[in-house]
């Protein structure tokens, strides 16, 4: 992962709230403290700090270091903060405002915080910096994840360069979740892949997708995340079967089937 040089916590608080689809809630954070963070774009990631139930403030970490974890479990849960892993979905720093995009399932903590949300509640971030890191040799990429990574993949792509070459998997819960808006440049093919209710465990059908492709000739970067199996599986499908170098797959499990959900 690539980090920013300097980072550190930034307390900020919502000024608004959007529903791009049914599965999707768009939280947006500002604040004067937002001149701190350096804008980086594609998969930019932040620690996400937002209350728990029942707390009337929100308490920030004084370190910006590593180190502020073991400041926060020092703290008894009725003070402790929730602290969940992000992208930035956009970032506006002339409006001092970044928009956070959350994939609303079940009542995790983090989605059950995304639909309570409202101007003025309090909320802080923490810059991780990238993992979408493409080599210079890559002739083109392979991008895929579940509604967990929907987000990062969207912002990537609204990032890319016009010369940009992409095969794009993203699956989602349900037909009303595909966005027929999105920026991507013009050699980019989005395949959208809508569960619809089905028993099918999440991040399957883009694995399967995956497999029954006849990809794109020449040497090509991977970025894939979202469901655990969904990572792992395109990541030993691409090496085994595609004899893909690991090298050039980068593969993140933001979550597993069973026991947590995307927030």
């Amino acid at each position: 992962m690539r980090t920013p040089e300097s980072r550190r916590m930034i307390t900020l608080e919502v000024r608004g709230t959007t529903k791009p689809t049914p599965a999707f809630s768009v939280i947006t954070l500002g604040g004067p403290e937002l001149e701190h963070l350096k804008p980086m774009g594609f998969d930019q990631t932040v620690r996400l700090f937002f209350p728990r139930e029942g707390q009337e403030g929100l308490r920030m970490p004084r370190l910006s270091s590593e180190a502020w974890m073991a400041e926060l479990l020092l703290l008894p849960k009725s003070r402790r903060p929730w602290v969940r892993n992000f992208t930035i979905r956009r970032a506006r720093p002339e409006l001092g405002e970044v928009d956070i995009e959350f994939a609303l399932h079940g009542d995790t903590p983090a989605s059950t915080w995304a639909r309570r949300a409202r101007p003025g509640d309090p909320a802080g971030i923490f810059d991780m910096g990238l993992t979408y890191l493409p080599p210079a040799h890559a002739e083109w990429q392979l991008l895929a994840g579940d509604e967990s990574a929907v987000p990062a993949i969207l912002a990537i792509l609204e990032h890319a360069p016009a010369s940009l070459m992409a095969e794009v998997f993203l699956e989602v819960p349900g037909a009303d979740d595909i966005r027929t808006d999105i920026a991507a440049p013009d050699g980019v093919r989005v395949r959208w892949l809508a569960r619809d209710g089905a028993d099918a465990l999440p991040g399957s059908l883009a694995l399967d997708a995956i497999k029954e492709s006849a990809l794109r000739p020449g040497r090509f970067y991977t970025w894939v995340a979202g469901e655990a199996a969904l990572a792992t599986g395109v990541r030993r499908h691409l090496v085994r079967d595609r004899g893909v170098p690991k090298p050039d797959i980068a593969f993140f499990g933001y979550w597993r089937h069973g026991r947590s959900s995307p927030g």
